[in-house]
């Protein structure tokens, strides 16, 4: 029997409380598609992505349709590219626009996989992937771009993590007449995890299945209100525990949405991301949840530990509700694309060393963060040595999605749109770190790396 007060419910948290699946994803290998010749290797890969989804924009409209169910962003991840520039050579800029086009053809709003994962060291491929990342994200719409340069398991790659820092700041300028938007697309990641179906980071990893849809869940929303009926009396683990009971739904509901979908599209279930990801939309704040528990405003005294138990509540609650969770399944905390972030960052609250501070207990880093155009790579690359040392000390995803603003004022904001926001430009210390990124090499793995 359908329990009425459970459709009732379902049907306010979607209306009225931003409820939304905010992605499913296709991860599609294209190890098959390597070729010696560059032209060949691209015209395989775009048959192999029109082929595999051509239906998933429709397939994802139909569910929501049928089920009620907002789907707000149909995706498609794919092998790093990294492993197709070390079999063909050439320039990888015509792999990106490979991307991009069928990306297009098949109707979604982004593609992922422009990546290289080189933890330990890098390739000749994987060098040249990374130099043209700058083009290749100016020349595209729909491409977004990855590279993992730490673990755990390997430590961190200075080298690569001082080229990052270059990159960062091109992709900054090479878009500067666009909001600086390609930095927008790229993430620098420790501990990549090969599952993920959110952007900018998703890349679909070679011990993946050939193709296989993997579900993003929201409701920040949904969580925001549970936490406010709840009243001021509550104790903290009652807190916990409400979180944890709206973590389920939330996650039901997505569980449902991966099941239907890869019935319909003839392929293997992957994950549910647990992620609570925020929009700029009114209410569907992250930030709003941590102030429900009680804080005066998100950055304050207190913030760090709201978000660590808001974070473990929420797996806690999503792993009872699904037996294919993965991904990064944590709380996101990207500045511009959470309204509560940005009025924290405009009243002063939350500072970038308090974002810093936040990241070592949620998912997934600094993410979404604007900085004064005059940055330099030294600088960037420093935020990025910090980040990645967070997440192979703690054996958890880390990440650094940061905006140079070329030629902004510094109490100007950048205007992304959508679901990228706007972006509020925060202060950030000037002192150099670059001797020590200019000495290269690798920060050895921790101690617990050593865990077999």
């Amino acid at each position: 029997m359908l329990n009425t007060n459970k459709i009732v419910e379902t049907i306010k948290m979607i209306q009225e409380e931003d409820l939304d699946i905010r992605t499913i994803t296709m991860g599609i290998s294209l190890l098959d598609c390597a070729d010696t010749d560059i032209k060949k290797s691209c015209e395989k890969i775009y048959n192999k992505i029109v082929t595999k989804a051509k239906d998933l924009v429709k397939v994802g409209e139909d569910i929501s349709r049928e089920y009620g169910i907002p789907i707000i962003n149909k995706r498609v991840s794919v092998t790093p590219i990294s492993l197709l520039v070390d079999v063909s050579g050439g320039d990888p800029v015509e792999y990106a626009k490979t991307l991009d086009r069928a990306a297009e053809a098949v109707g979604v709003n982004f593609i992922g996989g422009y990546s290289a994962l080189v933890q330990k060291g890098m390739t000749p491929g994987e060098i040249k992937l990374i130099e043209s990342i700058p083009e290749a994200l100016a020349v595209t719409s729909k491409v977004c771009s990855s590279v993992n340069i730490g673990s755990t398991r390997a430590g961190i790659n200075m080298d690569a993590v001082k080229t990052m820092g270059q990159i960062v700041v091109r992709c900054a300028e090479m878009t500067k007449d666009n909001q600086c938007l390609g930095a927008a697309k790229l993430v620098v990641f420790c501990n990549a995890v090969e599952d993920n179906p959110f952007m900018a980071g998703a890349f679909h990893g070679v011990s993946e299945a050939e193709v296989v849809i993997n579900v993003g869940v929201s409701g920040p929303g949904v969580v925001r209100s549970a936490v406010s009926k709840a009243g001021p009396d509550c104790t903290m683990d009652e807190i916990a525990e409400i979180i944890k009971k709206t973590a389920f739904k939330i996650t039901r509901m997505g569980q449902l949405v991966g099941t239907v979908a890869s019935e319909r599209l003839g392929v293997p279930f992957g994950i549910v991301d647990l992620s609570l990801a925020p929009t700029p939309a009114v209410g569907d704040s992250v930030a709003y949840i941590l102030e429900e528990m009680g804080l005066e405003q998100c950055g304050g005294p207190g913030t760090t530990a709201c978000l660590a138990m808001l974070n473990d509540a929420v797996k806690k609650g999503g792993v009872m509700a699904s037996g294919n969770v993965g991904g990064l399944s944590g709380a996101f905390i990207p500045v511009s694309e959470d309204a509560g972030m940005i009025e924290a960052v405009r009243a002063g609250s939350l500072t970038l060393e308090k974002l810093e501070a936040m990241t070592a207990v949620c998912s997934v880093g600094l993410d979404m963060i604007v900085v004064p155009g005059d940055t330099t790579p030294e600088v960037i690359s420093g935020i990025i040595a910090d980040e990645a040392a967070i997440g192979m000390v703690n054996s958890k995803t880390t990440a650094v999605r940061i905006i140079p603003a070329i030629g902004c004022a510094d109490d100007d904001e950048l205007e992304f749109g959508g679901l990228l926001g706007s972006g509020p430009i925060m202060k950030i210390s000037k002192v150099s770190p670059k001797v020590m990124i200019n000495r290269g090499g690798r920060i050895p793995a921790p101690l617990q790396s050593l865990k077999n």
